[in-house]
């Protein structure tokens, strides 16, 4: 079974995003970045189904600049056997859509019986690229999953999604790409053996000529449907407000006065 990895490389959620002078973008000088947290639960779930499923290979794939490779080599050292990792400059300031097709067409080269991709990525929070991935690649998707059963022939599936109030069983055929959330399962660790082995493995870089886009003049930036216009923070929040407690009657009292605007 050809089972592919979708990750991402993010900033480390821990953070504090500082944004260019024209606020058009994320200053990206002193970031720490890591893999992002839910493409974790995809890799952790790929290498489970190739455990279970002798012959089996996890092929890694990401897109980004020069730092993605740690994210790739961190993702070969829990096991995956080879990655592909999409670098050109003008594959940069892609959106959803653009990420989307980029990535359908190197898969399309090695071919695939499932695609696992984390739900979102925690920097834009689109939850799209998985979606639209599929719809590119013409085969089902099941998204936001939190268990995923593959029959003894490979050839469906059984997920299950959890709704309101309530657990989605939901079973399709594969090829089919599935998007995945915390409570699939436990992320492992990497040993140190597997982390030296994992920089012998395998990393095919594939760029702009390499991928033969048929379009010759292909701009990921240009391409894109979605531009960000500007980044803003949040307004800050006020102070809190501290009610005394000499008193606890004056102070319930204080409190209601307090309350009853907001409700």
């Amino acid at each position: 079974m050809k089972i592919v990895a979708c990750i991402k490389q993010v900033p480390a959620t821990d953070l504090w995003i500082k944004l260019t002078a024209d606020e058009k973008g994320i200053d990206f000088s002193d970031l720490t970045y890591v893999v992002n947290p839910y493409d974790e639960f995809a890799v952790e779930e790929a290498l489970r189904i190739k455990e279970k499923n002798t012959g089996s290979n996890v092929l890694v794939v990401s897109m980004g600049t020069a730092k993605t490779i740690d994210a790739i080599r961190s993702c070969l050292a829990l096991g995956a056997d080879d990655a592909i990792h999409l670098k050109d400059e003008l594959f940069e300031g892609a959106d959803a859509n653009t990420t989307a097709f980029l990535l359908g067409e190197a898969i399309k080269k090695r071919g695939f019986d499932l695609i696992l991709c984390g739900k979102q990525a925690v920097d834009d929070d689109n939850a799209s690229v998985g979606i639209m991935l599929a719809e590119i690649l013409n085969v089902p998707h099941i998204a936001v999953i939190t268990k995923l059963e593959i029959s003894a022939d490979g050839k469906s599936a059984v997920a299950h999604r959890e709704i309101e109030g309530a657990v989605e069983v939901i079973e399709c055929p594969l090829p089919a790409v599935f998007t995945c959330q915390k409570g699939l399962n436990e992320p492992r660790y990497a040993s140190l053996t597997n982390v030296m082995k994992a920089k012998k493995k395998p990393v095919e870089e594939i760029d702009k000529v390499k991928l033969a886009i048929a379009d010759t003049s292909f701009s990921a930036k240009e391409s894109s449907k979605a531009k960000v216009i500007k980044y803003s923070r949040p307004p800050k929040r006020s102070a809190g407000k501290i009610i005394p407690s000499d008193n606890k009657e004056t102070a319930v009292q204080e409190l209601v006065k307090v309350l009853t605007p907001i409700i």
